[in-house]
């Protein structure tokens, strides 16, 4: 099935950081996720259409039983977007504290403003800040499309538990190519 792209959708890339990038992650090296997302957002942006570059810094305050990458001091350059990303100033650049990049952020606000009515996504790790994102945005009224190969987590299985059981419930998936060739036929 062919991927559906609304005129006003916007491209959000999630964590696709230094300190982020750097970790072992599968099914898709975290090189690959940061290529497939920079060949997006130069498409997206040729099109006059939005790039969101989300970074995390710090963490929810809430006590866990296990802390995702721990909480000791980051280095200096953590939330550094990869320069591959090729950042311009038309971006929105979004910073948030949790896993989702809607909650406590003027994520929406800036969609709105721009009449998106649908939200492209890509970023590490799938089944935190990707599907954390998703669901929001869902739940927001957006229309999602999850890039599958320009995702990935921590391990397979966690990747696939999203893309497979979590995803299609809030909306579609695809390839960076397919999403490529649905900007191309609009």
């Amino acid at each position: 099935m062919a991927l559906t792209l609304d005129p006003r959708t916007a491209l959000v890339l999630i964590d696709l950081q230094k300190g982020i990038t750097g970790m072992p992650t599968a099914p898709h090296p975290a090189d690959e996720v940061v290529r497939r997302g920079a060949r997006l957002a130069a498409e997206f942006r040729r099109r006059g259409l939005p790039v969101v570059l989300v970074t995390v810094q710090g963490g929810a305050p809430g006590r866990t039983a296990a802390a995702l990458g721990g909480r000791g001091e980051r280095p200096a350059d953590h939330a550094d977007l990869r320069p591959e990303l090729d950042p311009q100033p038309t971006d929105i650049r979004v910073t948030k504290q949790n896993w989702g990049a809607f909650y406590g952020t003027s994520l929406d606000l800036e969609l709105r403003r721009r009449g998106v009515t649908q939200i492209v996504l890509g970023g590490i790790a799938t089944r935190f800040g990707v599907e954390s994102t998703a669901r929001s945005a869902h739940e927001h009224g957006y229309h999602v499309t999850v890039v599958e190969d320009a995702c990935t987590d921590m391990d397979t299985d966690g990747h696939r538990a999203s893309v497979d059981g979590v995803f299609p419930r809030l909306g579609e998936t695809g390839s960076a190519d397919e999403v490529v060739a649905a900007l191309a036929a609009a």
